[in-house]
Formats: structure tokens, sequence, C-alpha cells
């Protein structure tokens, strides 16, 4: 949310790259937030199952979160918002040389997709289908197995 109202502000929010640096905002995060947890609360040890989960957990809220966000910026802070993706868009179809007619017939489609509450489940689903896929490759450097005979004993007492 942070990163998205910097982006806002600055007047970038609907350039390719804000996009792209919003995966490195996540990798980030991702990568902060499993490591916090393997070490405060996990004995510096945890499989890639262990990571997946808390990775897909971290995703899961942090999308819900968003979306609430974003839903509350489409309708309230700016309802032209929407407006301004398909000007964007267009643009973009035009650069590309697409057909006027081609271009309005992907933008009429869009339209029926683009109102607040589609692109609220959209976003919620691509952004934990994304997340899944950060997820699966972040757990593998995230995790840290250690000696699993010393782990299991670590709970008998003597």
């Amino acid at each position: 949310i942070v990163y998205s109202v910097l982006m806002y502000i600055l007047g970038l929010n609907l350039k390719s790259f804000s996009g792209w640096l919003s995966y490195l905002v996540i990798i980030l995060i991702l990568v902060y937030t499993t490591k916090a947890y393997r070490e405060k609360y996990m004995n510096n040890v945890m499989t890639y199952g262990q990571a997946l989960g808390f990775g897909m957990l971290i995703i899961t809220v942090g999308s819900l979160i968003y979306i609430i966000y974003n839903y509350i910026f489409i309708t309230i802070i700016d309802p032209g918002y929407l407006d301004k993706v398909l000007a964007v868009a267009e643009e973009k179809m035009l650069e590309r040389g697409m057909a006027d007619e081609q271009v309005e017939m992907a933008l009429s489609m869009q339209r029926k997709m683009m109102n607040p509450i589609m692109t609220s489940v959209w976003g919620f689903v691509g952004s934990v289908f994304f997340g899944f896929i950060i997820t699966l490759i972040t757990s593998i450097f995230l995790k840290k197995e250690g000696d699993s005979f010393e782990s299991t004993m670590q709970n008998v007492e003597e």
C-alpha cells in the first residue's frame, strides 16, 4: 500500500516499470518476513514446505489487505483511475499498430471486466497466483534444514 501510494503521488503508477518494481517489493517483504519468522519462532530451521506455507500465508493476507485498499482507491480516492488505465491500454495498442476496430473491440471487452468489484476479485486471484510462483522460488533459498535427530530430541527432557 505504501509503495502504491508513493507511485500514485509521483505519477508513476501507470508506468509499466512500476508493476515490475512491485514484484521486487513483494519478494523483499516475503524474504524478510520468512527469515524473521524462521529465526524467531522456528529455531532457525525451516523445511521447504514450512517456508512455502508461511510464504503463502503472507501472500494471501497481504493480497486481501491490498484489494481492500485498491477497492477504496478505485471507488473513493480516484474514481477515474480505471478510465486512465483504459486510456494507457488504448495508447499501447495503437503504438503496436493495431487497427482502430481491433482496439475498440478490445477496449469494449476490457470495459465490461473493469469495474471495482471485478478488478478487486481478479487482482486477488492474480496476486495469489503470482505470489505462489514467487513463494515456490523463494522457499528454495529460505529453507534451512537442521539436524533432524537434534531437533527431534530438543523437546525430550533428560
